[in-house]
C-alpha cells in the first residue's frame, strides 16, 4: 500500500502491525508459479521471527517498493453517468481498459464510432472526463483505450496473478520494461477494433497516441484483415511522423530553457513532483490549479511503464507514407502547445497532404484544458463532413 493510515493506538514493545491487501476471486490463473488459493494475501510476510529477519524484510519491502509499485485494484478516477468500465482480454493474455460511452438517444443518420488513444502519462480517463459525453451527445458511440501499463485500475484478474507470482524483494516488472512497442500497441488496436467495434471507426490520438494511430493508417493499407479498415483519423497535438528528435533538437537550438523544462518535465518526470511544471507542459495558463492537481495525480498513477524505448522506436522512424489517400485525417494542434510546436504540427500535415488546423489558446492537452469545446468542436466539424463507411 502507499501509505499506511495514521493510527493513536501506540503498541507495545512485543506488538507488531501490519496492513495486508486481500483479494477474493474465482477466476482461475494459468501458468501461476505458486498454487492461487479463492484469498489471496498480498502483503509482507507474517510476525518476523526476529530483530534480524524483522529488519531483512523490512529492506526487502524497501527494495521492492523503489523497483516496482505493487498493482493496485483500486480506482480514482469515478466514472461519469452513462460510461462504463470493462476489459478487453488480448491474445497474449493482457488486458487493455475500456471506457465506453453510448449516446443517449439515436442520432438522425449513420455516426461512426469514435476510439481514443491517449498519449504518455495518461489512459482513458483523460478522453472520459470531457470528449467522451460531448461526442455521444452528438450521436457517436465512444471508446476510450488505456495501452499496456497505462491505466489507473487494474482489472481483476492482472491483480490476482501479480498477487500469485509475488515474492518478497522480486519486482514483477524488470525496472527497463517498457509497455511495448509501436507495432504492439497498434496490434492491440487493430484486435480491439476487429472483435468489438461493429463498424470502421474514427480513430483519435493525441501526441504519442497520434503516433500510433499514424502507425495503424500505414499498416492498414492492403491489409484489413489485421488492421480492420477506418471511417476516418484525427491526430491531436501528435508527434510528428519522424519521431520527437527533430522537435527536441529545435528546442535546443532555438529555446534552450524550453529545452530543459521539457526533459526535466517528460524525460525525468518531474511534472510528477512540480504544479507548476505540469502546468506549464500540459495546460494552459489559466488553468485553475486544483484542477491540475487532480490531473497531476492521475497522470502520475496512470503510466506504470513506459509506452515505448524511444532510442528504439526513433530509430525505426518515420512511419512508412500512405502511398493513396484512403483515410480521412484531420491534423489539429494547439496555438500554446509547449510539447508539440508548430513546426511538428505542420511536418504531420505535410506528410498526409492536409492542411492543419490550430486551435488558438489551448495547450498540449486540449481534451483536457480550461477551452477543450474549441477543440472539440473543430474536431465534430469535421466529423460532419465525412462520407459514411461500411464493413
Amino acid at each position: 500500500l502507499d501509505r499506511f493510515p495514521h493510527c493513536p493506538y501506540r503498541l507495545l514493545s512485543s506488538e507488531n502491525r501490519f496492513i495486508g491487501r486481500v483479494t477474493l476471486t474465482s477466476i482461475p490463473i494459468r501458468q501461476a508459479r505458486r498454487p492461487l488459493m479463492a484469498a489471496t494475501l498480498a502483503a509482507p510476510p507474517f510476525l518476523p521471527a526476529s530483530l534480524p529477519a524483522r529488519a531483512a524484510t523490512a529492506r526487502t519491502w524497501r527494495r521492492r517498493r523503489t523497483t516496482r509499485p505493487f498493482l493496485r485494484a483500486t480506482c480514482a478516477y469515478a466514472l461519469q453517468e452513462g460510461q462504463s468500465r470493462r476489459f478487453h482480454r488480448l491474445p497474449c493474455g493482457l488486458d487493455l481498459e475500456v471506457i465506453a460511452q453510448r449516446p443517449p438517444a439515436p442520432a438522425p443518420g449513420e455516426r461512426p464510432p469514435l476510439v481514443f488513444v491517449h498519449g504518455s502519462f495518461h489512459a482513458a480517463w483523460c478522453w472520459a472526463e470531457h470528449w467522451l459525453p460531448f461526442f455521444t451527445r452528438a450521436g457517436f458511440p465512444c471508446y476510450a483505450l488505456s495501452l499496456r501499463a497505462q491505466v489507473f485500475v487494474e482489472s481483476p484478474q492482472c491483480v490476482v496473478a501479480c498477487a500469485a507470482l509475488w515474492h518478497p524483494g522480486e519486482s514483477s516488472v524488470p525496472p527497463e520494461a517498457v509497455a511495448g512497442t509501436l507495432e504492439t500497441h497498434t496490434g492491440d488496436i487493430a484486435d480491439f477494433i476487429k472483435k468489438e467495434v461493429p463498424s470502421p471507426p474514427v480513430l483519435i490520438g493525441h501526441s504519442f497516441g497520434g503516433l500510433i494511430v499514424q502507425q495503424y493508417i500505414s499498416c492498414s493499407q492492403g491489409s484489413e484483415l489485421l488492421h480492420p479498415k477506418l471511417a476516418g483519423a484525427v491526430l491531436v497535438c501528435s508527434v510528428p511522423p519522424s519521431g520527437n528528435s527533430g522537435l527536441v533538437w529545435r528546442y535546443l537550438l532555438t529555446k534552450p530553457v524550453a529545452a530543459v523544462k521539457v526533459t526535466l518535465s517528460l524525460a525525468a518526470k518531474a511534472y510528477a513532483n512540480s504544479l507548476s511544471l505540469c502546468k506549464e507542459t500540459f495546460f494552459s495558463l489559466q488553468m485553475d490549479d486544483e484542477l491540475v492537481s487532480r490531473y497531476q495525480a492521475l497522470m502520475k498513477e496512470s503510466s506504470k511503464l513506459p509506452p515505448f524505448d524511444l532510442r528504439k522506436l526513433n530509430a525505426s522512424l518515420p512511419v512508412s507514407s500512405v502511398p493513396d489517400k484512403t483515410t480521412e485525417i484531420l491534423v489539429m494542434g494547439a496555438s500554446n502547445d509547449f510539447i508539440v510546436d508548430s513546426e511538428g504540427l505542420s511536418e504531420t500535415a505535410r506528410f498526409y497532404g492536409v492542411q492543419p488546423i490550430c486551435v488558438e489558446g489551448l495547450a498540449h492537452d486540449i481534451m483536457l484544458d480550461c477551452s477543450w469545446e474549441k477543440g472539440a468542436e473543430t474536431i465534430l466539424t469535421w466529423l460532419e463532413k465525412l462520407k459514411p463507411q461500411s464493413n
